[in-house]
Formats: C-alpha cells, structure tokens, sequence
C-alpha cells in the first residue's frame, strides 16, 4: 500500500463527505477509494470513517489521523515544491473561503491572471460570511474582516481599509446631510449586525472623539441586504469602502461627515491550525494583498 496516497485519499473523503465526492475529486473509481481506506484501516487496526445515510463521519481517531495526515501531505508537497521551485507548488486545488460580498467584488473578478499564469491550479471559493471550521470544511486559507475572535488563529494582516458614512443622494436630499455626528440623532440608520458592524462608533476628529450612534428599524445580517437598503434610500450606513466600491465610484452612493474618521477594519487571511501552510495558500494571500493595496 502506497501509505501517502492512502493519506490523500482519506483526507479527500473526509473533505467531501463521501466515497463517491472523493473519488470525481482524485479522477478514479469509487472501488479504488473504498478499498484504498479499507487498507488504510486494516494497516492502522483501527475504524477511521462511519458510513451513515448522510455520508461519511469520521470516528475519534479518524478525526486525529485527518490532522496529521493533513499536516503529513502538506509537508511532502511542501518539500516537492522546495526541490522543484515555488511555481511547480502553486498547482492542484486551492480552497478558500471569504465573505460574499467582498469577495465577489474585491477577489473572484480578478482571479483570471492568476489562473492565466497557473493553469494547473483550480480555486474552490467558499462565500460565507460566518467564520467556517477550517479543518472540518477543509479550507487551505480562509479571508476574514474584522478583530478576530480566536488569538490562537493562524492569521496574517493583509490590507486595511476605511469605514465611511454612506447614503445615497436620494436619501440625503430628503432628509438633510448631516455635518456633526451629533447630527445622526435624527437619521434612519440601517443596521449591519455582523460582528465587524453595529449601530454605536467613536468617530474622531483631530483630538476630539464622539461617540456616534445610528439608530433605525432596518437591521441586516449580510453585506447584499445592507447593500440593498441604503441603495433603496432607506438609510445611512457606517461600513467599509469595500462594501459600496462600485457605487462610491459611480456616484449612486455617496459619504458624508468626511473630515471624521471611524476605526479602520482590517482584512485578514486565517490558516488552519496546526497545519503547515501551503505554497498555494501563501502565493494566494500575496496575490489578494497585492490587489488590495491598489
């Protein structure tokens, strides 16, 4: 038995939930799967996956051996990369996550010069603005905003934009610009209730600091159903640039209060614990830092 092809394939089974998932992934027949983690567990004399009606679920020790065997295949293809050159490493599949909108603006419409300049590379995008089990979904590198909520992450600083003001001129015009923070006191505010938002902010200018707040009946969940309220002229919202890119550029959105500023939000790309970092996932986060720094 060829134990690091065994390693790849359980890790496979374990990433897609199912012998037949694994084995489109790898390019074989599902027998060869099968049988390839039946030896594995006749090799380790002990039970890795159960077989469910839903799937596959890995035992105790199968959740143990996924991690090392994880880091296992990572070192290896780190170590083929390292004799061969970081080119030949930046190959394969490469999953990420990210959230939904800052991803579909900001990431997936630039990916076509990296995959031009790789062409053995696939990019699994996961858009998801909860913070995904990297391990359990099987994530290479996962992009988050915000203060992270885990200081034991893995995680790099890769860009940091500006929080703004921001409301259409429609909105404005009806209900008036406001020119102090004191201001939005009377204003509709729509509320972004993920944990990089809120309704409560310390806007400072110069050494002066004011403790904003943003009250209305609009309170979203997710960047598009923000998106669409303030572009429906429901409201004002305090977010980052990056969420209203396109409509800043335009002139459907606009900012207001601009000689104050609001606490920066940080990009940050998180790795899997424990888990050596690939080429890919590394070449993939200078890539992402590099087109935010435009």
């Amino acid at each position: 038995m060829d134990r690091l092809a065994a390693m790849e394939t359980f890790i496979c089974a374990v990433e897609t939930g199912s012998f037949s998932a694994a084995a489109k992934r790898l390019g074989v027949g599902q027998p060869a799967v099968s049988k390839s983690i039946a030896s594995l567990e006749e090799a380790l004399g002990t039970r890795l996956l159960l077989r469910t009606t839903r799937g596959l679920t890995p035992t105790e020790a199968g959740r143990t051996y996924y991690e090392a065997a994880r880091r296992t295949v990572d070192q290896a293809n780190e170590a083929d990369a390292a004799v061969q050159g970081a080119g030949a490493g930046f190959n394969g599949r490469l999953r990420i996550s990210a959230p939904v909108t800052f991803a579909s603006l900001h990431v997936v419409p630039y990916l076509g010069p990296l995959l031009q300049k790789h062409p053995q590379l696939t990019v699994e995008v996961i858009l998801d603005d909860r913070s995904v089990d990297l391990v359990e979904e099987g994530i290479d590198v996962s992009l988050r905003m915000g203060a992270l909520s885990d200081s034991s992450m893995t995680a790099r600083k890769i860009a940091e934009g500006r929080r703004r003001l921001i409301a259409t001129p429609a909105y404005l015009q009806c209900h008036g610009v406001p020119t102090h923070p004191r201001d939005l006191a009377g204003h509709q505010g729509v509320i972004y209730q993920r944990g990089i938002g809120g309704d409560t902010w310390d806007m400072r200018q110069g050494d002066d600091v004011f403790s904003a707040s943003l009250t209305g009946r609009i309170r979203v969940s997710a960047a598009e159903g923000v998106r669409a309220a303030v572009k429906a002229n429901l409201g004002l919202v305090m977010a980052s640039e990056w969420m209203f890119a396109p409509e800043l550029a335009s002139g459907e959105v606009v900012t207001v209060l601009d000689d104050w500023t609001l606490p920066p939000i940080d990009v940050w790309a998180v790795f899997p614990a424990g888990r050596m970092t690939s080429v890919k996932a590394r070449a993939f986060v200078d890539y992402v830092a590099a087109l935010l720094a435009h």
